[in-house]
């Protein structure tokens, strides 16, 4: 868990890595769908092109359809569940160990929003000046060309953060009364890194 621009996905990276665990990014699964035109597929592409978000019921049934067939895998989830609905249905069907929540100031995500590079087909992100790209402007994979979102202005960012902090707050609550939610406070990946590492180190020993 954690707002947008925090970190996440570069964490995410460092845990699978560290772990050998199976990352699954509703992000990824949607794009993926969206381009094999499957029907989950289909109907993502359909609310996504009328700006309009993708209902809970086809998200939930996606990642718990995937999380059926790695079922002797540990696994990883970024960027789901995002409503208490799906919190909910994740958490009678799947055995959770740990949430783990990036706690980054606003300003700080700001500010690094406003030099953040994508490469669009992936969704790979590059932050100037913290993660850059090996060759200025290119996708490090790829070779394309990145991209900057028009909706990375800052008044943009800081009303995304704010809708995002009052709809993830009850998850976060949610999974907290469970026991499983720790927080980890920083400006910087490579400050809350080691503290997530050891964290982790401990909960798998």
């Amino acid at each position: 868990m954690g707002a947008p621009g925090s970190g996440k996905g570069t964490v995410s990276g460092r845990i699978v890595k560290a772990y050998s665990l199976k990352h699954i990014s509703s992000g990824d699964l949607l794009r993926a769908n969206i381009e094999k035109r499957t029907e989950l597929g289909l109907i993502a592409d359909k609310y996504i092109r009328e700006g309009k978000l993708v209902p809970d019921i086809y998200i939930t049934k996606c990642i718990l359809s995937e999380l059926e067939q790695i079922r002797s895998h540990s696994w990883l989830l970024d960027g789901f569940p995002r409503t208490r609905e799906q919190a909910d249905d994740l958490w009678n069907q799947e055995r959770i160990d740990s949430v783990i929540n990036l706690d980054v100031p606003f300003e700080v995500i700001i500010e690094r929003i406003q030099s953040r590079w994508v490469h669009l087909p992936s969704g790979r992100v590059y932050n100037i000046g913290f993660n850059d790209p090996k060759t200025p402007g290119r996708d490090d994979v790829t070779g394309e060309p990145l991209s900057q979102r028009p909706d990375d202005t800052p008044v943009a960012v800081r009303k995304r953060l704010e809708v995002y902090d009052a709809c993830t707050r009850p998850i976060n609550e949610y999974f907290d009364k469970k026991g499983v939610l720790v927080t980890f406070k920083g400006s910087t990946t490579d400050e809350i890194w080691p503290h997530v590492r050891k964290y982790l180190e401990a909960k798998i020993q």
